[in-house]
């Protein structure tokens, strides 16, 4: 049951790093577009400009909750490293509760009014010819931060698998897979050899 929760988990978190690649591959080419149109026509958009950093907040913020997930975070690994597999997954459990959770409701509560206010003030771009409903790249802080506690669920379900020896870091689902046709094929040879060994008496 928790391993199929993880997977599940595992798979809404996928979802937002295709998102979050696909809008990087939108970045890279609205950068292009604007170092051609600069460079090479002498002109350009101040919307495209800014279209370059509301993109790459979309990438940011998206892309903590899938980094979580990969748990590919930033962390002190000298000590860490060194622990068994149960003791790493009681630190990160710990760490979901005590450190992402609140965090992330704190910030991704407290930051819907500056998304309200934002819309209702129709904030914009100050620059002539920029983008406006500014609104809408502010929106994705309380959003980011919402995706970011369900991917700690469900960071915090697969590191209660590991404490529970469903699996390990290093193993992760395949070697897991393996290891259990191993023992499948194991039992059903000797099932066959008990077999044998019957019929011959």
């Amino acid at each position: 049951m928790l391993l199929k929760l993880e997977k599940g988990f595992d798979r809404f978190a996928d979802i937002i790093g295709y998102i979050t690649a696909f809008t990087m591959v939108l970045m890279i080419l609205n950068v292009f577009y604007d170092v051609v149109m600069r460079y090479f026509f002498r002109s350009g958009s101040i919307a495209m400009q800014e279209m370059e950093w509301h993109l790459f907040s979309v990438i940011i913020l998206l892309g903590i909750a899938y980094t979580l997930k990969e748990d590919g975070h930033v962390r002190v690994d000298l000590i860490y490293d060194r622990l068994t597999d149960k003791k790493k997954a009681i630190i990160n459990m710990v760490g979901v509760v005590t450190f992402i959770l609140p965090i992330a409701l704190l910030i991704g509560t407290g930051s819907i009014d500056y998304v309200i206010e934002a819309f209702e003030s129709g904030e914009q771009s100050g620059d002539p010819g920029g983008l406006t409903n500014r609104w809408l790249v502010k929106s994705l802080i309380p959003l980011s931060f919402f995706l970011l506690i369900i991917t700690s669920i469900g960071f915090f379900i697969k590191n209660l698998n590991v404490y529970k020896g469903l699996h390990s870091y290093g193993g992760n689902d395949i070697d897991h897979e393996i290891e259990h046709l191993r023992k499948d094929i194991a039992d059903h040879k000797h099932n066959i050899e008990e077999g044998e060994n019957k019929w011959l008496v």
